[in-house]
């Protein structure tokens, strides 16, 4: 039987650090495995991603896809989470429920650019809601409850829209309409 001072960890379980910078004799001395002079023989260098003027892998891996800078991020709320929330009393099922009722019960963290039903989960309760979108399932569960579904336009959707600048336009129509001489006025000659 084994006593516990005489414990230790399973071979080739544990390894010893190196130890650089001790003589020749070590082959780890002088430079400690560093080469030679240049950015990556000093402390705190990391050249990220660089594979000594190969082509590195993450630009020869083919590009996929698009992230549409102007995309709507919606909130997604379904109907378990809003029978649970009923069921504790935290949200009125008389009252009419919005994003902002559901952040105030907890239901949602924010509201992002919008929020949008879903029809996870049973729906037992006639509700009064109006989010930004709906799937076509819960539209019908809702109908179904004998509640009522509004839809409307989410609020980021105004701003995302890139408008033009009134003042260029001016400055543009103003240069446009004025006349411009087909001859060059004729300098007198001089005396």
């Amino acid at each position: 039987m084994t006593k516990l001072n005489e414990l230790s960890p399973r071979e080739g379980s544990t390894k010893e650090r190196m130890r650089v910078g001790r003589g020749p004799g070590s082959g780890k001395g002088k430079t400690a495995g560093r080469g030679v002079k240049g950015q990556k023989a000093r402390s705190g260098v990391a050249v990220a991603g660089f594979e000594g003027g190969q082509m590195p892998l993450h630009m020869r891996m083919p590009k996929r896809g698009f992230n549409n800078p102007f995309r709507m991020r919606l909130a997604e709320v379904n109907f378990w989470r809003l029978e649970q929330a009923i069921a504790t009393g935290k949200l009125d099922a008389k009252k009419p429920i919005d994003g902002s009722a559901l952040v105030a019960a907890g239901i949602l963290r924010r509201q992002l650019d919008g929020v949008k039903l879903l029809g996870k989960g049973g729906l037992t309760s006639k509700l009064d809601i109006t989010v930004h979108a709906a799937s076509a399932s819960a539209k019908a569960a809702v109908e179904k409850a004998g509640g009522k579904l509004t839809l409307t336009k989410p609020p980021a959707a105004a701003s995302k829209v890139k408008k033009v600048k009134p003042e260029k336009t001016k400055a543009k129509a103003s240069q446009a309409d004025e006349p411009q001489s087909a001859e060059p006025e004729s300098e007198a000659p001089p005396a």
